[in-house]
This record gives structure tokens, C-alpha cells and sequence, in this order.
């Protein structure tokens, strides 16, 4: 199952607000369309977002104004520009503000809609890197903290994981969407290759199973007589 991104788009002009809104729904992106930067950031206060896309020229609040008190409150929500404020002067500003990206109008949907895909990787790329030197990985809508052996769903409910579970845990997730042998789980962990070991590891990835239930796009594939892939969609 693809996990849907979360998006807020800041659009004060009604054509192109919901133009680009439907496109994006079309696209399996999830859109909440703000047309003032005041009301965009009562939303963001109540909701979590993966990217926030932002004009420049609207009323009540700036598109720059509404930047800098992202960036003062939501330090770890990306944001864009999408505007006709081309100038060089306005791109540096953008960037100078803390816009992972700067884009210009008009702008073809079918482009802005591989823009934000690339953009969206690299960024959960970036987060996961910097998790992982820290000994925590996002998974969906998870935290794994290996360091705590522990995993924690989005609502705050921690798994506290034993040591088998977490060293299996740890093995399949930094060979995340490949396969990890049978041979090499029960070697590295169990210390032996037999019989035996082969059934108590499918034990613990039934285990496994059952703690990330609650997110369908992550699942652990049995391959027949070779082992097991982590999949996060």
C-alpha cells in the first residue's frame, strides 16, 4: 500500500489554488488548499504535513512572513515556493528563509508533480540518514530506536522490543527493500544455522508482524527457502 504525502498549498488565487488542488488528489498527493497565510498557519498547528507549498503575494500575511514563522515554529516542515516572484533578488530571499526549493509560475502541472516527488524523496532520504546516525529510523508511521529497543507508533504507544526482536529488527531495516538471507539472520543472531533456529525466527517475524500492523504499507515478504525483505512502500 503507497503511503499517501500530506500537502498544504498556500494559494490565494481561486483558479490556480484549485486547479493545482485536484491535480495533485488526482496525482495520490493529500491536498488541504489554504488561501491566506493566517489560516495556514492555524493549520499547521493542528496538523502534521510533509511538504507545505507556498505563493509569495497574498494578503493578510506574505508568503515570506508565513516562511519565517514556519521556520521559527515548525522547524522540521519543509516548505517551497511556488510563485511569480522571479527576481533574483526574491529567489534568494526564498532560500535565504530556509525553501528547499524555489519555484517559478506558470509551472506545468506534470512537472510540478515530478518536482515535488523528487523533492519528497530526498528529503525522507535525508530525514532516515540523519536518523540513523542517531540510531533512529522513521518507518511509516513509526519511529524504531534501537539505542532504547524501542519501537513507537505515531500516537505515542512504545513497543518495548527484547533483544532478539531488536537485533532481527535492526538486521532487516538497514537492508530495507532487499533481501536479508535466512543464512545471515541466524548466523549473525542465533549463531547457528539448523532447524531449530528456522522455526524460532519465524516466530519472531510473526512477531514483528503483529508491531507494525497498525501501517499496511510496511510489511515483512517471506521469500520460499531464502529469507526475508523489509518493504516500506
Amino acid at each position: 500500500m503507497k503511503k499517501t504525502k500530506k500537502i498544504l498549498l498556500v494559494e490565494d488565487d481561486e483558479s490556480l489554488g484549485y486547479l493545482l488542488s485536484e491535480y495533485l488528489r488526482m496525482k495520490d498527493f493529500d491536498v488541504i488548499w489554504k488561501k491566506n497565510g493566517i489560516s495556514a498557519l492555524e493549520t499547521i498547528r493542528q496538523d502534521y504535513f510533509d511538504l507545505i507549498v507556498l505563493d509569495v503575494m497574498m494578503p493578510d500575511m506574505d508568503g515570506f512572513t508565513l516562511a519565517r514563522r514556519i521556520k521559527q515554529q515548525f522547524t522540521e516542515t519543509p516548505f517551497i515556493f511556488l510563485t511569480a516572484r522571479s527576481l533574483k533578488i526574491d529567489v534568494l530571499k526564498g532560500f535565504s528563509l530556509g525553501a528547499v526549493d524555489y519555484l517559478k509560475k506558470p509551472i506545468d502541472e506534470e512537472e510540478l508533480v515530478v518536482r515535488l516527488n523528487t523533492l519528497l524523496n530526498t528529503l525522507y532520504v535525508n530525514k532516515l540518514t540523519s536518523n540513523n546516525n542517531k540510531g533512529k529510523f522513521t518507518l511509516g508511521d513509526y519511529v524504531y530506536n534501537k539505542n532504547n529497543l524501542q519501537l513507537v507508533y505515531k500516537d505515542g504507544f512504545v513497543q518495548q522490543l527484547t533483544f532478539k526482536e531488536n537485533e532481527l529488527l535492526y538486521l532487516l531495516v538497514i537492508k530495507q527493500n532487499e533481501l536479508c538471507s535466512h543464512k545471515e539472520i541466524l548466523n549473525s543472531i542465533w549463531s547457528k544455522n539448523d532447524f531449530f533456529s528456522k522455526k524460532s525466527l519465524n516466530v519472531f517475524v510473526s512477531r514483528l508482524r503483529k508491531y507494525f500492523s497498525k501501517d499496511r504499507s510496511i510489511r515483512i515478504e517471506n521469500v520460499h527457502n531464502q529469507g526475508f525483505i523489509f518493504k516500506l512502500d
